[in-house]
């Protein structure tokens, strides 16, 4: 009875071949015996009805047939090996990748991206949590965090997104309807200001500014314990605002909002992702923490756009 050449196989032995131009090296690079080499290529030539190499007792040589058919043949060689890849890759991508981030207004752009990145993974599944508490890997079983900070989670593996600071911004019906301040003084003297509210004590926070510079506006109009809020009532214009530049550079670019004082020096904080170390990582958890990666850099990293 005659065995079904195996036709993938017998291309493997083929390119492999027409690269040694050895049946021995051939063999000892597939472990097997140069008899198996040359009963292969043989059935190959076969199947073809044309030769693919001339031999002689030391080496071999391409025909005219052989050295056209080898690009060819490498070619469905890499797309099968990419084929299989991927399945696999599909295979390892399902389950559950539980995510913490900021209360932040970028979070549903933020969220579209990745979800674009995971719809060819139809098993798997995106746990969100917008809030300010940061990743507990025990009690929330949580694999990625996003945050803004000096310094990085301990016993993380982090990625730096890009440094980013805040800026003062006002928009330019609010300013049109009360002036254009001259000083910081003057802006934070009368005019109508936001702030975030302090937790620990319950009352604004001010604008820490740098180091050397905490100013608290005295006209305080808008308080909130979300960013979110604090751009969305500067975009309205009832107020000049302290915001993060993440939070607000799209409104900057499009002049929905203009920065006042740039010239300010400005504290420095990293937006950064962050995930636990553990023995083993799921694949899942590691495609995803790339994606994530790859969104927010997008979005955010300048240097890189």
């Amino acid at each position: 009875m005659k065995i079904k050449m195996d036709k993938l196989n017998a291309l493997k032995y083929f390119c492999s071949a027409a690269e040694t131009l050895q049946f021995r090296e051939t063999a000892l690079r597939l472990s097997v015996s140069p008899q198996v080499v040359t009963r292969v290529i043989a059935e190959l030539e076969q199947h073809l009805g044309e030769q693919l190499f001339t031999r002689n007792t030391r080496n071999i040589h391409l025909t005219e047939f052989g050295a056209a058919f080898l690009p060819r043949a490498q070619q469905l060689l890499a797309d099968s090996e990419n084929l299989f890849s991927a399945a696999k890759e599909k295979d390892e991508i399902r389950g559950i990748v539980r995510i913490t981030v900021p209360q932040w207004s970028d979070n549903g752009r933020i969220l579209a991206r990745l979800l674009e990145k995971c719809a060819d993974y139809p098993e798997l599944y995106i746990d969100w949590r917008s809030n300010d508490a940061k990743l507990n890997t025990v009690e929330n079983q949580l694999d990625i965090g996003i945050r803004i900070g000096t310094q990085a989670e301990d016993l993380m593996i982090v990625r730096k997104i890009c440094d980013t600071t805040d800026k003062i911004v006002a928009s330019p019906a609010y300013l049109a309807r009360h002036g254009t301040p001259q000083n910081l003084d003057e802006l934070t003297g009368r005019f109508p200001a936001s702030s975030l509210i302090n937790a620990n004590t319950n009352r604004p926070w001010g604008w820490p500014l740098n180091a050397e510079m905490h100013v608290f506006p005295k006209n305080i109009r808008f308080i909130t314990d979300d960013p979110a809020n604090e751009l969305a009532a500067a975009l309205a214009g009832s107020v000049a605002a302290y915001i993060p530049e993440h939070l607000c550079l799209i409104h900057l670019q499009n002049g929905e909002l203009l920065e006042l004082f740039p010239e300010i020096p400005r504290r420095s904080w990293q937006l950064y992702i962050y995930r636990p170390q553990r023995t083993v990582t799921s694949g899942r958890v590691l495609k995803v923490f790339d994606w994530l990666t790859e969104v927010l850099r997008e979005m955010y990293d300048k240097e890189a756009a």
